[in-house]
Order: structure tokens, then sequence, then C-alpha cells
């Protein structure tokens, strides 16, 4: 099913972009990772955050 020509249609390419994203998304996301002791010191420096 998943062969060379599967990859090289557009469904191919654009799941090959999706899994890609996906990656990008996990490992983007672990590193952002703050403690609650974090986030009071970043409070604490006078730095704002606003969450939409």
């Amino acid at each position: 099913m998943y062969d060379r020509r599967f990859f090289q249609s557009k469904l191919g390419q654009a799941a090959m972009v999706s899994i890609a994203a996906m990656v990008a998304f996990v490992a983007l996301s672990t590193q952002m990772y703050a403690s609650p002791a974090q986030a009071a010191v970043v409070c604490a420096q006078g730095e704002l955050v606003e969450l939409a």
C-alpha cells in the first residue's frame, strides 16, 4: 500500500507532511513543559503572559 507511487501522489505527500508536523509538535511540546515553580518565577519577574 505504501510504495513509491503512493508517496509521489498528492495524498502521499500530504500524509508525509502531516506525519512530520505531528512529530515536530510532539518534539516541541515536550520541551515547553514548565513546572508551577518555574511559572511563579516568571510571574515574579514581572512578565505578563495572556492566554487567549
